[in-house]
């Protein structure tokens, strides 16, 4: 067999540039299938002409196009961003995690103050994570030699400060003796609030 012609049987699709109708149908059908945030929307979209141009004589309204899907309420930054940041924080990610996560999807600052974590939730989520990884008081497995026990905290450390966590935080859940002692320190925190 030639597999020198093998690929030439196909033909290469030719891609129109986008006009104002299509770009519409493009963007609905994004927000129909994803949760999204204005910002995401956006960059989909300037993307999407980028990579396939654009047919009319007047410049693309991307703007107006979003703010529309904003209005009629498709498109919800203040939804998005606490269901993202709830999200994070059931998996065990910290408030810096969560923030850049939604400072990517381009949700304005303020918005991302107000959904960032209290305390008792960075502290819940750090045991959230402990608990997934086997961090802290969870950990099972059976005793080590001083010397890697004290790689393998470093290690942990590491990952949960990765994670989004503050260094305090993770020195607490790392240090605690106890499930129950992580479980007061996180009731201590709601009881503050």
């Amino acid at each position: 067999m030639d597999h020198r012609h093998a690929t030439s049987r196909r033909k290469q699709r030719t891609v129109r540039p986008l006009e104002s109708q299509r770009l519409e149908e493009l963007a609905l059908a994004y927000v129909a299938r994803f949760a999204t945030s204005a910002g995401k929307l956006k960059a989909y979209l300037t993307r999407k002409l980028r990579e396939r141009g654009w047919a009319e004589e007047s410049q693309p309204d991307v703007e107006g196009l979003v703010a529309r899907f904003v209005d009629k309420g498709y498109v919800d930054d203040e939804i998005y961003g606490k269901a993202r940041a709830s999200g994070l924080l059931s998996r065990g990610y910290g408030a810096r995690r969560i923030d850049q996560d939604l400072r990517a999807a381009d949700i304005a600052e303020p918005l991302r103050e107000a959904l960032g974590p209290d305390e008792a939730a960075r502290r819940e989520s750090a045991v959230v994570l402990a608990r997934r990884r086997r961090f802290g008081p969870f950990d099972t497995s059976p005793p080590r030699t001083p010397e890697e026990a004290h790689k393998l905290r470093e290690k942990r450390l590491a990952a949960m400060v990765r994670a989004g966590h503050d260094f305090d935080a993770a020195r607490h859940v790392l240090e605690a003796a106890t499930i129950e002692e992580l479980e007061e320190w996180v009731a201590e925190a709601r009881d503050a609030d």
